[in-house]
């Protein structure tokens, strides 16, 4: 579900806002369990969470489905 690039990319703004794991999970109201397992890179986050930590860090995420074949 996610790359080692989208956990940098989130990991990185949160370190440049200066907020910790504890703050983020308050603030984008998603379990600090769930938040660690992400940046870790062992835990599988749904879009609803990854969209969740993009708002609370004031980021943008666009999820693109690629390679669809519809019958």
């Amino acid at each position: 579900m996610h790359s080692q690039h989208l956990i940098d990319i989130i990991k990185k703004r949160r370190d440049n806002l200066d907020v910790t794991q504890d703050m983020l999970a308050d603030i984008s109201d998603v379990g600090l369990r769930t938040l660690k397992q992400f940046e870790s890179g062992k835990g599988n986050p749904t879009l609803e969470t990854l969209n969740k930590l993009g708002n609370a860090l004031g980021m943008e995420l666009i999820f693109r489905v690629k390679n669809v074949t519809i019958k």
